[in-house]
């Protein structure tokens, strides 16, 4: 799986980059935000010899970003910025089928672009992937956050929407709904729940311009013979 992996990366020129296995703790609380599940109750924390807390990584994101500022890769003339990697990742989660506390991860991140090129970009290396993995009649499932200013109506209308039956979701979205309503979509407990599945859909917030993007992005996908679904 590696070999191809790297096969891959090497054909949409992305260049490995290897990250620290901990870290200090507040990289991860303050850069993935500490109202999202994997910092609220997914990550082993510890605190050294020296008095200092540190973090095993639960993802990769955060590292990386931290590498590409404190490495000023923003000043390199090879722009955009495109580095992929592989390695382990560590969650304190609960024990249960399929889910192991260390695992292997695979990533990409891309800065210093935001051509929705580039979002196909992503989506076809990876489908590429999966399919020179030996996997067939791949499927993308397809949809959009769109800009800022539509996450925040979607938001609220979110907020509006479930106040009402709030008690009547988990523990978890019944904190989520102050801190992170969007993670309620997301809920393994309540996920066949009627109250989830008549939610609001973002595509009735997104802006014009998040219209405009995402349907380049689909006419990007169709160029490319890659099969999606919008989800």
């Amino acid at each position: 799986v590696e070999e191809v992996i790297d096969s891959v990366m090497e054909k949409y020129n992305y260049n490995y980059i290897r990250t620290p296995i901990f870290e200090a703790s507040e990289l991860f609380h303050r850069g993935i935000g500490d109202s999202t599940d994997i910092v609220t109750k997914e990550t082993y924390d510890f605190k050294d010899r020296g008095g200092r807390f540190i973090t095993l990584r639960p993802e990769g994101t955060a590292g990386v970003v931290r590498s590409y500022i404190e490495n000023k890769m923003y000043g390199t003339h090879n722009l955009p910025v495109k580095v992929y990697y592989n390695g382990t990742m560590y969650r304190y989660e609960r024990p249960q089928s399929g889910r192991f506390r260390e695992f292997t991860q695979f990533g990409v991140e891309v800065f210093n672009s935001n051509d929705p090129l580039i979002d196909a970009e992503v989506i076809s290396l990876g489908f590429n992937l999966i399919s020179s993995l030996g996997l067939d009649d791949v499927v993308v499932k397809l949809n959009t956050l769109g800009d800022k200013e539509s996450r925040k109506k979607y938001s609220e209308a979110l907020v509006d929407y479930f106040k009402p039956h709030i008690h009547e979701l988990c523990e978890d979205c019944q904190n989520r709904i102050n801190t992170n309503p969007l993670r309620i979509l997301d809920c393994k407990v309540d996920k066949d729940s009627d109250i989830l599945k008549n939610a609001p859909k973002i595509s009735d917030y997104l802006s014009d311009e998040s219209i405009l993007r995402f349907n380049k992005l689909k006419t990007y996908l169709d160029n490319l013979d890659i099969d999606y679904e919008v989800d």
